[in-house]
């Protein structure tokens, strides 16, 4: 495989239509949801059953959940209650991603022409530009393009 392309995208701060209109113009083949939790009634649109649907017919997209490049609920926890802040935070995921060996887990002609997804409305302090990036680290010749 050539070079490979990975898409971001949160749904926070987004309407329905920009949401989807980002990723039908982005040509990302599917959305990998690397939520936790991903049924909340707060996530709108972006439920999982919902967004699968939505997906399919809007864009013509296939949806994949991949709860192992998720954070743990502690570490989660950690981040939301003041445990560190976004450097403990980042270096506690990084640890993960490790740990679970991801890079050799995860096939690459899945994240490849793949979106991923999380709730923050910016990748800025958000795990899936972490995720991103780890990947790239380890596999090389890898474009991101964050959709905001």
């Amino acid at each position: 495989m050539g070079k490979l392309r990975v898409y971001t995208i949160g749904f926070t701060k987004k309407s329905a239509e920009k949401f989807f209109g980002l990723l039908e113009a982005s040509g990302a083949r599917r959305v990998v949801d690397i939520r936790l939790h991903n049924v909340s009634q707060l996530a709108g649109f972006a439920r999982r059953d919902d967004l699968r649907f939505f997906l399919k017919a809007l864009c013509r997209m296939d949806y994949v959940h991949l709860p192992e490049l998720a954070p743990t609920k502690e570490i989660l926890d950690g981040y939301r209650k003041g445990g560190g802040g976004w450097p403990v935070y980042q270096r506690d995921f990084l640890n993960l991603l490790a740990e679970r060996h991801i890079e050799e887990k995860i096939p690459q002609d899945l994240i490849h022409e793949g979106c991923l997804l999380c709730s923050e409305d910016t990748p800025d302090q958000c795990h899936r530009r972490l995720v991103a990036e780890y990947l790239r680290d380890r596999w090389g010749k890898m474009d991101i393009i964050h959709l905001v």
